[in-house]
């Protein structure tokens, strides 16, 4: 076929005895220049870039508030004050001489503070919660400002509490007695979420390397072959960096530290797979080749395909985000697709010629040497190098072979049952509940929490124009999940404008709270001509969630079809067969489900979580799907290569056992990667780690050497329709 002669003839091209080191050259040079011309990606990163689109109703109500109301224009910080003694006289008075501190003497980009200093002694404590132990002083900052100079602001704004009272409020753990501050509010947690991120990369970057090295030492037993993968990573992640800060720094992708971290690991887990599908094919080779060269040719030749196929899957399914309308959904796109392609690249093209450098010393100590003839009449010599040519079980192969409906059964049961779990999942769209509950912001707003009605927290904030204010306040206050209502503002640019501060009874972050948005909406719409508003606005942090709930399913409905569309048409291109299309993407789809039904058992059970980020299905379906297909395609082409020659039940057992082993410890690395994300203390990125770790693990060892093969053996000469084979089924 003309496309395996262009692979092979790749293979001479990039790792002949000359053109290797030139190879090598031209990869050093490009990610060495882009080193130093361009920005990493990390320098680059937006962690405040909208999550919402323009045209979702609670920016809108964010939008017109700034515009109609500039008295409510601004960031807030809710400084927290808590003792749990209850307040005294003394804490009363130094809050409010943190009060005048901060009024007298405003830090960088504030604005305003609740003048607590101005109210009577006697009246203070009313404003504090039933218990008297927790009291909230707003300070209002920029909304223009940068979370680092925000960050800048808050720093000197609790030095300068220091200053005022003689002590520092926000240093002490809550459990001691005395007086206790924490900063909380949307600007005391975009603050603490960039210090969250700060130097997450990096450390990401050195725990996954090391990870990747010790499984790579423990699967291989060479310290040379572990180390060329990771040189061959290093590379592409110089690469892929310097691409995506240009392409950040020019406004053409927004990249945040959520999106870093996923391409990070995911770079190591695919481009570490790549390598070992490579490296596999290689060895094989080098038993039955003198030649390192027409070894290394044969092995580009063979496994190239595969590894091209692989990786464009995992491109275009990762590409389909860009159908996604949630910001952060939409913004892993680029960089993923990015990192994807220039890793396939390197793997075609700088693995072979490092592979080719060191020839078998790679593989030192345990290297793979032709079989001649006298080796082969030496029983000694003969079981040295079956032992060394032997990495696959081939009574492993034999036995799936052998029982296919046995295995394929009992597979199909246990991935079911684990996939049932999935349907008792409860889900949050809480952005607070993804920090650490030691997070400053996240401990203020426990203390809210605890200490005040829950609506309290965050009200919604209803803007109407026109209607009967009457009528309006009325409707509003007799809604059941209605705590309270304020008077409204009027606004000083449109006097139809009027604006509702609606107290829920419930938590406003609370799946309940955000079903409640569109009964306000309704509620209000459904008044009598002449009492209606003519233009309703829901505002506040719970039209946020609602919003994002809304986008994240419908995102998740648009681009689940996408992505088994493609591979469907990929799958079809690749094998020329609808029926292994089917049952090939059928495999990965339960799978999919079982890894989310075992992942909440683990994460429900034994890490007491008890909600997953609204975004994990779909993040877990693209990654699990695309490169549980990477597992799939590497299997079935070796065994449609070994069905030419085989009855399909040979094919099936040498190709199970022929790369069982490299999936296998494809498998385990790839899960060990994503794993190294539950060490973030960043929660939305522990389950998805969890989560895809444990769906890489069931492909691993319950999917592809059980399932699949069973499979292709039961539905026989039908796996390869309509392509026309001619094999022998028994």
């Amino acid at each position: 076929m003309e496309e395996a002669k262009f692979f092979f003839g790749l293979g001479r091209f990039v790792a002949g005895p000359k053109t290797k080191w030139l190879t090598l050259i031209i990869w050093i040079i490009i990610a060495a220049v882009l080193s130093i011309v361009a920005p990493s990606v990390s320098k680059e990163e937006n962690n405040n870039a909208a999550l919402l689109p323009s045209t979702s109703a609670s920016v809108q109500a964010t939008n017109l508030v700034q515009k109609a109301f500039p008295s409510a224009k601004g960031t807030p910080a809710l400084l927290v004050f808590y003792d749990k003694s209850g307040l005294s006289v003394k804490d009363f008075s130094n809050i409010q001489a943190i009060a005048k501190s901060l009024g007298d003497h405003k830090v960088n980009g504030e604005l305003s503070v609740v003048p607590l200093n101005q109210v009577p002694s006697y009246v203070l404590p009313t404003l504090a919660s039933k218990d008297k132990t927790t009291i909230v002083l707003p300070v209002t900052f920029s909304s223009s400002i940068a979370s680092s100079d925000l960050q800048n602001s808050l720093t000197t704004m609790q030095k300068q509490i220091d200053t005022a009272i003689g002590f520092n409020p926000f240093k002490a753990s809550l459990s001691a007695s005395g007086l206790h501050a924490r900063v909380s509010g949307p600007a005391g947690i975009a603050v603490d979420a960039l210090g969250l991120f700060k130097g997450a990369d990096l450390a990401l970057l050195i725990a996954t390397t090391f990870l990747v090295l010790i499984l790579l030492i423990i699967l291989y037993r060479s310290p040379i072959l572990a180390i060329i993968p990771l040189i061959g990573v290093g590379v592409a992640y110089s690469v892929i960096s310097a691409i995506l800060g240009l392409l950040a720094k020019s406004g053409a992708i927004v990249v945040d530290a959520q999106g870093v971290s996923i391409m990070t690991v995911l770079l190591f887990g695919a481009g570490t797979d790549y390598c070992l599908f490579l490296v596999a094919r290689y060895r094989e080779r080098l038993f039955q080749e003198r030649d390192r060269y027409q070894a290394i040719t044969q092995a580009v030749g063979g496994a190239s395909g595969a590894i091209l196929m692989s990786g464009l899957t995992v491109m275009l399914a990762l590409l389909s985000l860009l159908f996604a309308t949630y910001g952060s959904d939409h913004r892993f796109a680029i960089p993923f697709f990015v990192a994807i392609f220039v890793m396939a690249i390197v793997g075609l093209t700088f693995i072979p010629a490092l592979l080719a450098v060191f020839g078998r010393v790679a593989f030192f100590p345990f290297i793979p040497r032709v079989l001649t003839e006298e080796s082969q009449l030496s029983k000694r010599q003969a079981r040295k190098l079956a032992k060394q040519n032997d990495p696959n079980r081939f009574s492993f192969g034999r036995f799936v072979a052998k029982n296919p409906i046995a295995i394929a059964s009992s597979a199909i049961v246990i991935l079911a049952i684990l996939g049932s779990f999935a349907t008792q999942i409860h889900f949050t769209y809480n952005l607070l509940s993804s920090f650490p509950k030691t997070m400053p912001s996240r401990e203020g707003f426990t203390l809210l929490a605890d200490h005040f009605s829950p609506g309290t927290l965050a009200p919604v904030n209803v803007i109407t124009k026109g209607g009967n204010e009457a009528s309006v306040t009325s409707t509003l206050s007799k809604l059941p999940f209605v705590q309270s209502v304020s008077s409204p503002k009027v606004s000083k640019k449109d006097n139809t404008l009027l604006s509702y501060s609606v107290t829920l009874k419930e938590d406003p972050y609370s799946l309940v709270a955000i079903s409640d948005i569109p009964k306000i909406r309704s509620a209000l719409t459904a008044l009598p001509t002449g009492n209606a508003p003519s233009q309703v606005y829901l505002g506040g942090e719970t039209s946020t969630q609602y919003d994002t709930k809304a986008l994240t399913e419908s995102d998740t409905r648009i681009v689940i079809p996408i992505v088994i569309a493609i591979i469907a048409i990929l799958l079809l291109l690749y094998l020329r067969s609808i029926v292994a299309m089917i049952y090939l993407i059928a495999t990965v789809l339960l799978s999919y489900f079982s890894s989310l039904g075992l992942g909440w058992i683990v994460l429900h059970n034994f890490m007491g979580v008890t909600a997953i980020a609204g975004a994990i299905p779909l993040y877990a379906f693209v990654f699990l799907v695309a490169l549980g297909e990477d597992y799939n395609i590497f299997m079935i082409s070796r065994i449609w290569q070994e069905s030419r020659t085989n009855t399909l039940a040979k094919a099936v057992e040498i190709g199970v056992n022929k790369t069982g082993s490299v999936i296998t410890s494809a498998g385990l690395i790839l899960a060990g990667t994503f794993a190294v994300l539950a060490s973030l203390p960043i929660q939305i990125l522990v389950q998805f780690g969890i989560v895809t770790a444990i769906g890489v693990l069931l492909d691993t060892f319950i999917v592809r050497p059980f399932l699949v093969p069973s499979l292709t053996i039961i539905l026989g000469k039908l796996a390869f329709w309509p392509s026309k084979r001619s094999i022998t089924v028994k």
